[in-house]
């Protein structure tokens, strides 16, 4: 990130604005509930699908088969309770947080609540030390002041995270899993906290019941595990390109909601598949630029978007699937090599 990008805000919110009406005047804020109602019916459809295959297959290993099956569907049903959380598909608040409550808490264990207020911090103040909890995730160092405070076996782990990396992602599902519980056991403030109790309870009890009824013990431990591990991994993959190698601010940075939001962000390139398979999230600038975007407009918001920067001289960063992970590993592999130096454990 250049001085420049920092320092200049002659512009601040009016370029912004600029920007703002040309995306609304493009109609590309409009929401689209039928093509989300289409979709969550499909997910839905494909999930009990799924269950079908999995009671007439019986107790198989080849239900490993099917627990990546059902890794696939959970993630595509968490980006449907993402963009839910993002008021993306009803202007109503109620009527998307429903459609969260389901896809969360529900179908794949994990609070909503939880998640929007976690979210929602993380889109006001995006790779900002100190402020974003996407770089609060222990044990993970994301800048030298943290790698700075890692002792022990922390400080071998940090030193060898970016190979740990994929590995570690694995266990992201039942992170998610475990810090719902504990949001709903013990957060103040938790919005409709028996629904979301009751919800989870249900998912956990639905889940445990048929995998154990239906397969013998060590089947279902190891339907568990790859379901899990999957679900995870599938899921960091998704979020880990968005920021992760991209400028690392401090609240000394005060920029303005364009470039705070541009200059932080990575657009990963790809076809209608990719788009599909990363939940939109590939559009990380349209998308931070522009929450409540329905999924499908981001696509048609890039262009304008990519044109407005250029215009304006703020960096957009756009590069592959590969690149950006590569781009995050070699972030996490610099940090990890400053935390081997003498003196900094």
């Amino acid at each position: 990130m250049s001085d420049t990008d920092l320092d200049s805000r002659s512009d601040r919110g009016s370029a912004y604005a600029d920007l703002s009406r040309l995306v609304r005047g493009a109609g590309l804020l409009d929401r689209q509930p039928r093509r989300y109602a289409a979709r969550g019916m499909v997910l839905l459809g494909c999930l009990a699908l799924m269950g079908v295959v999995f009671v007439r297959l019986g107790s198989s290993w080849w239900q490993t088969a099917t627990a990546a099956g059902v890794a696939v569907l959970f993630a595509q049903l968490a980006f449907l309770g993402h963009d839910a959380g993002h008021r993306q598909i009803f202007r109503s608040r109620r009527a998307n947080d429903v459609v969260g409550l389901v896809c969360g808490n529900l179908v794949t264990g994990i609070s909503y609540g939880w998640w929007v207020d976690k979210h929602n911090r993380h889109h006001a103040h995006p790779n900002t030390e100190g402020r974003d909890p996407d770089l609060a995730v222990a044990p993970l160092s994301f800048t030298p002041g943290q790698a700075a405070t890692r002792g022990g076996l922390r400080a071998l782990f940090v030193r060898h995270q970016a190979a740990l990396f994929f590995p570690l992602l694995m266990m992201e599902g039942l992170h998610l899993h475990a810090a719902s519980v504990r949001a709903v056991v013990c957060r103040a403030g938790l919005r409709r906290r028996r629904a979301e109790a009751g919800l989870l309870v249900l998912h956990f009890a639905g889940y445990l019941a048929a995998v154990f009824l239906v397969l013998s013990v060590p089947q279902a431990i190891v339907f568990i595990l790859v379901n899990q591990a999957l679900f995870g991994l599938y899921l960091g993959s998704s979020f880990a390109p968005n920021h992760k190698g991209m400028p690392i601010l401090t609240e000394a940075d005060n920029l303005d909601y364009l470039r705070r939001q541009v200059l932080t962000s990575r657009n990963v390139r790809g076809g209608p598949f990719l788009d599909a398979l990363l939940g939109g999230l590939n559009y990380q600038i349209e998308h931070h630029l522009f929450p409540s975007m329905p999924r499908a407009n981001l696509r048609h918001a890039r262009p304008l978007v990519r044109q407005f920067c250029i215009d304006h001289g703020i960096a957009y960063h756009e590069t592959t699937l590969i690149q950006s992970w590569a781009q995050g590993l070699a972030h996490l592999r610099t940090i990890g090599a400053g935390s081997a130096r003498p003196g900094t454990d």
